[in-house]
C-alpha cells in the first residue's frame, strides 16, 4: 500500500511540473497594450514601431534594450503580456528621457535575442508564474 501511494504521489508530482514549466511565445496586438495603458506613457517621447515613418533625426542617442518580467500567476496571458509590454516601453521612454532623446525609433521585440519587427505586434513569453518582453529601440531626437 505504501508503494502505491508512492508510486500515485510521484506521477502526481512529475505530472504537475510539466504543468508549471509552460513556456509559450505569442504575439499581440500593439495598439491594444497602448490603449489599455494610455494613462500610465508620457506624450513627450513619441514611440514608432519597427519601420513606421517618424520626422527627420537630428541626432542618435544610441540602440538600447529592455527585458521585463511580470508575475503572470491567476493572470490571462493577455493580461499578463499587455502589463509588461507597458513595463517595457516605459522603460525606453524613461532611457530617452536619460539621453535627452524626445522619440525611440524602430523598437522590436527581441524576445530571447531574436529580432522581430512589426508595426503592429510584440512578442510575448508567458508561463505558469511569469511573462516577459524583451524590446530594442533606437533613442533620438526627432525634428520637430
Amino acid at each position: 500500500m505504501k508503494n502505491r501511494i508512492a508510486l500515485v504521489a510521484l506521477v502526481a508530482l512529475v505530472a504537475s511540473s510539466h504543468a508549471w514549466s509552460r513556456d509559450s511565445i505569442d504575439s499581440y496586438s500593439i495598439a491594444d497594450a497602448l490603449n489599455v495603458g494610455s494613462d500610465k506613457l508620457g506624450d513627450d517621447v513619441s514611440l514608432y514601431f519597427a519601420d513606421q515613418p517618424h520626422p527627420a533625426v537630428i541626432e542618435s542617442k544610441g540602440t538600447y534594450a529592455t527585458n521585463k518580467k511580470t508575475n503572470a500567476f491567476a493572470k490571462s496571458d493577455l493580461d499578463a503580456c499587455q502589463h509588461v509590454f507597458l513595463s517595457a516601453v516605459i522603460g525606453l521612454q524613461n532611457r530617452a528621457r536619460m539621453e535627452g532623446g524626445n522619440a525611440v525609433i524602430n523598437i522590436k521585440s527581441n524576445y530571447r535575442n531574436e529580432p522581430s519587427a512589426s508595426q503592429t505586434e510584440f512578442l510575448c513569453g508567458s508561463g505558469a508564474i511569469m511573462a516577459g518582453v524583451a524590446l530594442t529601440g533606437e533613442v533620438v531626437k526627432l525634428k520637430k
